[in-house]
């Protein structure tokens, strides 16, 4: 199996070494949308979950959204595009403390976080044909993070709005696309921002 294996990338690194320069169209320009899952902001809100609950918080029903993605790239030549990419994701869950009247935990507020991440990327064409093509990419940038904590009861209600900017990043190490000459669909495995899987469609132009 082993062997296998080592023949049929062998036969893929040599083919792409063949064909990479067979250009499927003279598109300079591509844009691409994209949904993912497990980005770095995520996976940074589970281990901040974690630790407030050591501490004495407690938080329920969380809601996810995104990542999601547009980005942009300027072909300077056939294999290597430069741009940037612009990724939106947000969390709310309920923030809940023990009661002892109904020897239960209740709500008494929530808390909603939006981040907004901004990065210069570079995408690597290893292979491009006229209905598929594979690729790498890397972007590194940072994301301003939102976020609006609201407590209430019966008798009022306050919520509080704090905004952090920290470093973020994104690396796909293979991205695999296929369909039309100028319309794809494509699929990510990687690790970052964008999130650990993705997919959308790209058009190039």
């Amino acid at each position: 199996m082993k062997r296998i294996l080592t023949l049929t990338i062998a036969a893929l690194l040599g083919f792409t070494t063949m064909n990479a320069q067979d250009g499927y169209d003279d598109a300079q320009h591509e844009v691409a949308l994209s949904y993912g899952a497990m980005s770095t902001t995520q996976w940074l809100n589970v281990f901040e979950t974690i630790v407030n609950n050591f501490v004495g918080a407690r938080y329920e029903n969380e809601r996810i959204f995104g990542p999601l993605s547009v980005e942009y790239f300027y072909h300077a030549k056939k294999w290597l595009g430069v741009g940037g990419t612009f990724v939106y994701g947000s969390n709310t869950q309920d923030i809940v403390k023990y009661d002892s009247e109904i020897d239960g935990y209740k709500q008494v507020g929530d808390i909603t976080r939006n981040y907004f991440t901004l990065m210069p990327a570079v995408k690597f064409d290893w292979l491009r044909k006229k209905y598929f093509g594979l690729y790498s990419k890397a972007a590194f940038g940072a994301t301003l993070r939102e976020e609006t904590a609201t407590s209430y009861d019966t008798t009022k209600y306050t919520s509080k709005h704090d905004y952090m900017v920290h470093i973020n990043w994104h690396t796909t190490l293979i991205g695999i696309e296929a369909g039309g000459s100028y319309l794809r669909g494509f699929v990510e495995a990687g690790v970052g921002e964008q999130g650990t899987v993705l997919g959308g469609l790209r058009y190039k132009f």
